[in-house]
């Protein structure tokens, strides 16, 4: 005992006899940071033994020794001044001593917060991250990410302090871009399934499946909720900036979000960002199943009855068009007018993907096709495509039905190749053939 309460504090503070008759020759100490191998070298400490810090147990012993008070009061150089300096002095100039502990301090929440080792970790990694991004500004792409992959290993509370600490030091949104994608790729690992468009499934309304594999057999609902945290975090702390992070990442992280059921007001953010650079996506981007509530990323089995339960959500798309237009509108009319026609041209592949689903409804086909105004397409060929491709699916639409769908393109902006096509096409209502 005498060893212990020498250099302990809070071990002299207890009264040991009375603890020790009652539990049988056993003191405990809950929560003990470190565990028992922690405390061991403790022990070697307290009996003048020598021991060796290192990168891998620092910050358990910094933890326990605070947890212990092994102040200089009680001894000088006592255990918590002397880890103190190795972390200091020791750990925080090297960078691969610097993330083994930080990646250590994982198991020894909350003392590695409140003692500031996680703090000042990720700011030493931060500090050498943008130092040698200053310095090295015609690097190679892989000379630039070095530090990529150590950053990408950490825990999501931990990435995200480094990632805040990066950015206070004047770091390119860029770079930082790039590092939350590669922490997307490493913890997100159904990120980058896509659909292939809509072929290959049966036509009867009442017997239409389709699978979404996520990349694990299985998922509990402790990992369901982790990749939930992890979603959210990251759309959370994307710079601002239109060039930080593509479209097509931006969407691959709306597709998660929406199977993983984020906040709606995370989502709706990242719908308008994505609108902003929307003119960069592709048709594959757009392609985002209709998760339902719950899915959270497991093997999703959608069987589809409704005649407005498509496969696809095209409720999304809309509402990311509805963004794009609402800030087209506050764009002078040079830029609009460009912006448009790419767009246009983005909206018609689309509109011809989701025709190919049988559930699509036309009333929801024809409100999606009339949603951009006519003068923006300077061609309806694309349109025409959508057109024909519905018709297809949808055989057994009426005349009525044929007739209204063909009104909505203009015939006299078909090319010549379009106008062939349709003039042989017995699909089309006999006007539009003429016309």
């Amino acid at each position: 005992m005498y060893p212990l309460i020498s250099k302990c504090g809070y071990i002299g503070q207890l009264e040991i006899q009375p603890l020790i008759s009652n539990s049988g020759n056993v003191l405990k100490l809950e929560n003990f940071p470190g565990g028992s191998e922690t405390f061991e070298t403790i022990l070697k400490f307290c009996y003048g033994l020598p021991i060796d810090f290192s990168p891998d147990n620092i910050a358990a012993l910094r933890c326990a020794s605070e947890f212990l008070e092994m102040t200089e009061e009680l001894e000088d150089g006592n255990l918590i001044s002397k880890s103190e300096a190795f972390l200091t002095f020791v750990v925080l100039s090297s960078w691969k001593d610097t993330i083994t502990v930080l990646k250590s301090c994982e198991n020894l929440s909350p003392w590695a917060e409140n003692l500031q080792i996680v703090r000042r970790c990720c700011d030493s990694i931060a500090w050498k991250a943008s130092k040698d991004e200053l310095t090295s500004e015609d690097a190679t792409p892989n000379q630039e990410s070095w530090w990529f992959n150590d950053v990408a290993a950490f825990r999501i509370d931990h990435f995200m302090q480094i990632i805040s600490a990066i950015r206070a030091k004047g770091t390119k949104p860029e770079t930082i871009g790039k590092c939350i994608i590669q922490y997307a790729k490493r913890w997100l690992p159904g990120m980058e399934v896509e659909l292939e468009g809509l072929r290959g499934y049966g036509h009867e309304k009442c017997n239409l499946q389709f699978s979404i594999f996520s990349g694990k057999k299985k998922e509990s609902s402790g990992h369901s909720k982790e990749q939930k945290t992890i979603i959210e975090s990251l759309i959370s702390i994307i710079p601002p900036q239109q060039d930080a992070v593509s479209c097509k990442f931006m969407l691959q992280m709306l597709k998660m979000a929406m199977m993983y059921s984020v906040s709606p007001a995370l989502t709706t953010d990242l719908e308008k960002r994505v609108s902003l650079v929307l003119e960069d996506a592709e048709v594959s981007d757009l392609l985002i199943p209709r998760y339902q509530n719950g899915d959270q990323g497991k093997t999703v089995i959608m069987t589809i009855s409704s005649e407005e339960c498509t496969m696809l959500d095209i409720d999304v798309v809309q509402r990311i068009v509805e963004y794009f237009l609402m800030h087209e509108q506050q764009q002078i009319q040079q830029q609009q007018k460009t912006r448009k026609f790419n767009i246009s041209r983005l909206l018609d592949n689309y509109l011809a993907e989701i025709a190919r689903d049988p559930n699509l409804s036309i009333t929801k086909f024809q409100v999606f096709a009339e949603f951009l105004p006519e003068n923006t397409r300077s061609y309806d060929d694309g349109l025409y495509r959508a057109i024909d491709t519905y018709l297809k699916t949808h055989a057994s639409l009426t005349e009525h039905d044929r007739k209204r769908l063909c009104k909505i393109m203009n015939c006299e902006k078909l090319s010549l190749d379009a106008c062939l096509h349709a003039a042989q096409n017995e699909r089309l209502p006999l006007r539009t053939v003429v016309q």
